[in-house]
């Protein structure tokens, strides 16, 4: 059986509407839905506390930073290759002739070298050089989109667990204001006012709204693990938006300036622009092949020789210096379909980087186009909130002079109720998309999370 409410003991003004009654015991039901959702409202985090522990956190982003780390030891391991290098080598042996020809036939030798080389012109080797450094440039732009992607993701949980606090806290007080209306049904039925069907209707409304009651508050639960797992923490309490709400307004106010500045900034363009160049110099690099390379080379060693043998005995040392010479004069035709195959990758590179751009430029419209829709959505909420208080006071006025019904007035709450969740979800929302906007124009960072901070309650 569904949860019945109190049922009020018989008084003498039954019937009447009693002191708390009205448009002032919604508003007083909201206040105490709103510290029953918000018990810990004092020891509330803000957003930039809960994005710098994600940043500590979130095992995504920290993939991607160390991913970034490694691009500069890439990129310095390419830097040896214009760089000399030396070796050593040693060696020992010996061998014994059974049956010997002399009274002890044996033989030991150790040899000793070090030899060094220097590039004094490889063509190849400069490229590859010039290709790890654009890989950094490639490795910070994929940090940068990893950040972008955790500030979106920190912020959507944060304003998720707000919404589902405020669609509790509305639905609460909706529930409060049904058992009220409820308890008056019933009174307005025991003294003969009301008939039995303003009573049926309140209590199958009660009923609904224990419904969605406990459907929010699983909801928000399950809003407030998925926060918690991304910034690793428990049992966080977001802070609430300041009252009066001011949101953001998109600067500057045209949709090509921002495609603009994305053109230049996104992430994802500068990755597809350095796989172009990065490309280029790999068609470079096939026509090295086709040139000759240089090296300087040099090396010192010494042997030394014991044997039993008729033949000299000893230690000695050689060294040399010169200068190296190699030219490819025919390889099967490697090196000229090599190339043929960088110049259709650089082709296929050139594509790519225009995709992400037009891919970009619409993303940064939709995204601009979106926050104004937000905003005038905002707007129009407002004033149906307004219009909605104006409504509930009116038909509870008509319900006391006997010209509405119950329901007429349980409408009237309801409708109150949800255009007042719905328009704090819009606020979220634009919060959501101005950030959104930040980040499919490649421009969004820690500032614009401190921008949003400064809208929250202290």
């Amino acid at each position: 059986m569904p949860a019945q409410p109190p049922r009020p003991s018989r008084r003498p003004n039954a019937g009447l509407p009693g002191p708390q009654s009205g448009p002032k015991a919604g508003f007083a039901a909201l206040a105490l839905a709103l510290a029953m959702a918000w018990p810990g409202l004092a020891a509330a985090q803000n957003l930039k506390e809960l994005y710098e522990a994600a940043r500590q956190y979130d095992a995504t982003y920290l993939a991607a930073k160390a991913n970034a780390a490694s691009a500069e030891f890439r990129a310095a391991q390419a830097e040896a290759l214009r760089r000399p290098s030396a070796a050593v080598t040693a060696g020992a042996s010996g061998d014994r002739t059974d049956p010997p020809r002399f009274a002890a036939d044996t033989t030991a030798s150790a040899q000793a070298q070090i030899a060094g080389r220097y590039p004094l012109f490889n063509r190849a080797n400069a490229v590859t050089v010039e290709q790890a450094q654009r890989s950094l440039v490639s490795a910070q732009a994929e940090l940068d989109a990893a950040e972008q992607e955790l500030i979106l993701r920190v912020a959507q949980a944060y304003f998720d667990v707000l919404a589902a606090q405020d669609t509790l806290t509305t639905t609460r007080a909706d529930k409060a204001a049904i058992t009220e209306q409820l308890a008056s049904a019933r009174r307005n039925f025991e003294v003969g006012t009301a008939t039995i069907t303003d009573t049926r209707e309140a209590q199958a409304r009660f009923d609904l709204a224990t419904f969605r009651e406990l459907a929010a508050e699983n909801d928000l639960r399950t809003k407030r693990i998925a926060l918690d797992q991304l910034v690793g923490r428990s049992e966080v309490a977001p802070r609430p938006l300041q009252v009066p709400v001011v949101l953001p307004t998109p600067q500057p106010a045209s949709p090509e300036a921002w495609v603009t500045a994305a053109d230049q900034q996104h992430p994802t363009i500068r990755r597809a622009r350095v796989g172009l160049e990065v490309a280029q110099l790999e068609t470079e690099k096939a026509r090295a092949g086709e040139l000759p390379t240089v090296d300087a080379v040099a090396s010192l060693g010494a042997s030394d020789l014991r044997s039993s043998r008729l033949q000299p005995n000893g230690s000695s040392t050689r060294a040399s210096i010169g200068v190296q010479l190699s030219w490819p004069l025919y390889t099967g035709g490697a090196t000229q379909n090599r190339i043929k195959e960088t110049l259709a990758l650089e082709e296929k590179s050139r594509n790519d980087l225009e995709a992400a751009r037009r891919a970009v430029a619409q993303g940064t419209r939709v995204a601009y186009f979106g926050l104004l829709s937000g905003a005038s959505q905002v707007s129009a909420l407002e004033a149906a909130e307004a219009s909605s208080k104006l409504a509930l006071e009116a038909t509870q006025l008509g319900y006391r002079v006997g010209v509405r019904v119950n329901l007429d007035v349980l409408n009237a709450q309801t409708q109150l109720f949800q255009t007042q969740r719905d328009l704090a979800r819009a606020r979220y929302d634009v919060l959501l998309g101005s950030l959104r906007l930040r980040q499919a124009s490649g421009q969004l960072g820690p500032a614009d999370v401190d921008a949003v901070n400064r809208l929250l309650a202290p």
